[in-house]
Order: C-alpha cells, then sequence, then structure tokens
C-alpha cells in the first residue's frame, strides 16, 4: 500500500498537476474564444478524439500489462510486438481520416473546417502510439520520466495555446509585422495545432523507449493479446461513449427540440465549460489509475493481495468524496475562473462529480474481470451502460438539455458499478470495507444537504463550510488514517 500511495503520489504530479495547468486552458478558452458556439466546436471534437484514441490502442495497454508479467514471456518481445502493431493500425487511421477529412466535417456539422478535423485525427494517432511507450515506462516503474513527459508535453501545449490566442491576437491588433502570418478568424482552429505540435514533443521524448523495443514482432504472441485485448476495445468504446456520447451526439438529439445548430453548439459549449470545472476528480482517478494497473498486475509471488484491494478502494472513495466537499461548498469561488456567460451551468457540477465518483468506484471493480481473464463481463457492463446513457439522452436532451446529458451519465455509472460489483463478488470475492464506504457517503451527502439548505450566507455560510469539512477531516484522521501516518504533516504530531 505504501507503495501504491508513493507510485499514485508521483504519477499524480503529472495527471493532477499536469492536467490541471491544462485544465486551466479551459476557463482561458470561455475568456479567449470568439462565441459559446466555438467552445462547443471544441467540446465536439475533443469527446470525439478521446473515443478515437479508445478505438486506436484497442485495449493493447493493458493486454501489454498483462503478458509482459507472464512467466512464460519475453518482455521485450511483448513490448516490441505490441508497439509496432499499435504504429501500424495509427498509420492507416491516419491516412483514411486526412482523405475524408471533408465528408467528417460534414457529418460533426462544422462544413468548411476538415482542417480541424485532419490535425485532429493524426495528433490522436500519434497520441495512441505514444500509448505503448508510456506505458512501458509504467511497467519498468520509471515514474518520473513518465511525468516528466507528461509535463513538459503539457508545457508546450500550453504555451502554444497563449501564444496563438493571446500573444499573437495582441501583436496582430497593435499592427506588429511579426505576426502577419496569423488569421484571427481561425481562433479555436489554433487550439488544434498547439495539441498537435505538442504530441510531436512527446514523441521526440519518447524516442529512447521506442529504439529500445526493436523491431520485432511475435505473430503467436500478436494473436492472444489481441484475442485477450478484443474485448477490452468493446469495454473500452461503451466505456468512453458513457463518458462522451453525450458530447457527441449533444449538437444532433438538441436540434430534435426545434433548436438551431448554433443554439445547440451555445449549449454544449455552456455543459462543456462547467463540465471542465468538475475534471478534479477525474484527475484524481486518472493518477491512481496509472499506478493501480501495474499494481494490480505485478507478480505477487502468490500472495493474497485482496486484502489492499480492499484498502485501496475504501481510501480511494474516502478522498473522492473530500473532493466532492471541497468543490461543491466554494463552487462560487471557482466560477470565477471560467466567463460569466457559462455560469448558467453551474447547477449540474456536483451531479457531474457525483458520476466521476462512480466511474472511479467502477474502474476499482473491474480488477476482477482482468485478473481472473474474464474481460468480456467489462464489455456487457459497458454496453449496458451505454445503451442508459444513449436512451436517457435521446428522450431528455430535446426537452431537458445539458441537464439529461448529466443526469445519464449518473444514472449509467451508478448502474454498472452495482452490477460490477454483484458479478465480481461470485467470480472473485473481495471484502471491502462496505460500512466504513457507506459511513463517509452518508456524511458527505449530508453535509452537501445543508450547504444547500443552510440559510447562512456570505462570510458565514463559506466558515460553515469549512467548518464541515474540517469535522470531515477529523473523521478521517480519528477512524481510518491517523495523522500521524499521514506523510510531511505527521511527522509534526509524532512524539
Amino acid at each position: 500500500m505504501k507503495k501504491l500511495a508513493a507510485q499514485t503520489a508521483i504519477y499524480g504530479v503529472s495527471s493532477i498537476f499536469g492536467r490541471f495547468l491544462n485544465w486551466c486552458l479551459a476557463p482561458m478558452y470561455t475568456f479567449v474564444l470568439a462565441s459559446q458556439s466555438e467552445y462547443g466546436i471544441y467540446t465536439n471534437i475533443y469527446a470525439w478524439t478521446a473515443l478515437l484514441m479508445v478505438i486506436l490502442t484497442y485495449g493493447m495497454e493493458t493486454g501489454f500489462f498483462r503478458f509482459v508479467n507472464k512467466e512464460e514471456n519475453n518482455p521485450k518481445s511483448v513490448y516490441s510486438t505490441v508497439l509496432w502493431c499499435v504504429a501500424f493500425t495509427s498509420t492507416i487511421f491516419s491516412v483514411i481520416a486526412v482523405l475524408l477529412s471533408p465528408n467528417m466535417a460534414s457529418a460533426l456539422q462544422i462544413d468548411g473546417h476538415a482542417d480541424f478535423v485532419s490535425i485532429m485525427c493524426v495528433t490522436v494517432a500519434i497520441d495512441a502510439f505514444c500509448c505503448i511507450p508510456m506505458a512501458y515506462l509504467r511497467y519498468k516503474n520509471k515514474a518520473v520520466k513518465f511525468a516528466m513527459v507528461n509535463l513538459i508535453m503539457i508545457a508546450v501545449n500550453i504555451f502554444f495555446n497563449v501564444f496563438f490566442l493571446v500573444l499573437c491576437p495582441f501583436l496582430y491588433k497593435n499592427g506588429s509585422s511579426l505576426v502577419g502570418w496569423f488569421n484571427p478568424t481561425y481562433s479555436v482552429g489554433y487550439v488544434f495545432v498547439a495539441n498537435f505540435i505538442s504530441t510531436i514533443s512527446k514523441v521526440v521524448m519518447l524516442l529512447p523507449e521506442v529504439k529500445a523495443a526493436g523491431f520485432s514482432t511475435d505473430k503467436p504472441l500478436l494473436k492472444k493479446i489481441l484475442r485477450y485485448s478484443f474485448p477490452l476495445l468493446i469495454l473500452g468504446v461503451a466505456g468512453i461513449m458513457n463518458q462522451t456520447l453525450d458530447k457527441i451526439l449533444f449538437p444532433i438529439i438538441y436540434t430534435w427540440g426545434g433548436h438551431t445548430v448554433e443554439e445547440a453548439q451555445t449549449q454544449l459549449g455552456i455543459y462543456g465549460a462547467c463540465f471542465k470545472v468538475a475534471m478534479v476528480m477525474m484527475m484524481f482517478t486518472q493518477a491512481f489509475r496509472y499506478a493501480y494497473e501495474p499494481f494490480v498486475f505485478a507478480k505477487n509471488k502468490g500472495e493474497d493481495k485482496k486484502k489492499e484491494y480492499a484498502d485501496a478502494m475504501k481510501f480511494f472513495v474516502i478522498f473522492s468524496l473530500l473532493i466532492f466537499l471541497g468543490m461543491v461548498f466554494f463552487l462560487d469561488v471557482l466560477k470565477l475562473i471560467i466567463n460569466k456567460d457559462y455560469w448558467e451551468g453551474l447547477a449540474v457540477v456536483p451531479v457531474v462529480l457525483v458520476s466521476y465518483l462512480f466511474q472511479g468506484v467502477y474502474f476499482n471493480l473491474s480488477l476482477w474481470y482482468k485478473l481472473t481473464d474474464k474481460t468480456h463481463f467489462g464489455a456487457i457492463f459497458s454496453v449496458v451502460g451505454l445503451v442508459i446513457t444513449l436512451v436517457v439522452n435521446v428522450v431528455g436532451v430535446p426537452g431537458w438539455g445539458y441537464w439529461a446529458s448529466a443526469v445519464a451519465s449518473l444514472i449509467c455509472f451508478s448502474t454498472i458499478t452495482l452490477v460490477s460489483y454483484f458479478a465480481g463478488q461470485h467470480y472473485y470475492p473481495v471484502n471491502y470495507d462496505l460500512k466504513s464506504i457507506g459511513l463517509y457517503a452518508v456524511v458527505a451527502m449530508a453535509m452537501f444537504a445543508v450547504s444547500r439548505i443552510s440559510p447562512l450566507t456570505g462570510v458565514l455560510a463559506y466558515l460553515q463550510n469549512v467548518v464541515m469539512l474540517g469535522a470531515y477531516l477529523a473523521l478521517l484522521f480519528k477512524r481510518d488514517l491517523p495523522i500521524t501516518a499521514v506523510p510531511v504533516v505527521g511527522r509534526f504530531f509524532r512524539k
């Protein structure tokens, strides 16, 4: 557990801190993009790229961890086989996507912007290839380099975003000859250009890991890996669509209620911006995932790790609820980071946060079908969630807009979490501390309710929320995590 915590902390530098830096771009976009509808275009295209990333990696990242830890396999052979397989499919996809980009732009209702589609398709293909060297770094426990690669890539992305969207417009407006090439009407297109440049920088940093793979491919091994990974592709596609389907289909479904395409993109822009506010919860989940997956698949020399899995679940929920409370208690402060034109959508943030929490719990539960090689169960659960997401969005979005999308996500992930838990207890029972998890959940929801119905306003309301947050931490330190065990801080409380 100490090793897991240490790895989570290091990965968190690149995942939480790095994503936080990237996350800061979203508020900037609300101020510098020409309109909410442009932010809607950005939200829609990035939802598609998330789906494409899952398709282009087709479960090979998890497949790599599974087979590289098997005694009978040569780790270098596994790595090389997986890497060049993903490289081949990513190249084929890039060529096809560029050729069909005008048709794809028309289908996305952004006619005249085939270049947006081309740039992002090539970028996501390169990023999919980079996933395998990054997984290799995790396998080799090179968490520091993993963190540095991500941080540098994010820094490059931020630099070029600020350069294209802030500095260049300023210089152009003041008649500087240095930016004679700059097109102020291209606006959101520069977001995609900046992303492409940062992805290229990632490839350059990973060249030593690519070279280390060699150029061999073990075809019999590849067949085994693909057979293991294919259900994960279905799982991944359905899973990511549970997260992004609302943003993918929203521009189309919302028009069924009599709204224009412009109105649909505007509403999606508002929803997307407020969804970004809630991304802090997803950052924590992602950092945990990077450390947890190698931990689960590592050779354990016959030891039973179920106690560790149960502890990991408990502490994940505890800290996720802490993040939830911190955000909902001070949402009035957090809203200042985005343009006030987007504030109307902030009411959905608590719903989105709880949805993210269930996503994290579902990921924790997924270990049972990965360890037992019953990955088809994950595909089934994700398809069930996808059906729920699709039905609720189709029925609700035309009349209730993004509220229906937020509720659909919550229903989806809470449902598949429960189904996965009961199935997992049958095939790979883990004695999760449901009593503690339930206690913290009840306390957190009660505090949230008090903050919403309390008549206190202004400074008194904030003081009340600070007291409740302190009470939650006091419960944690008293019951499950003595403050003396907390890194750095704990040493000041030891005798």
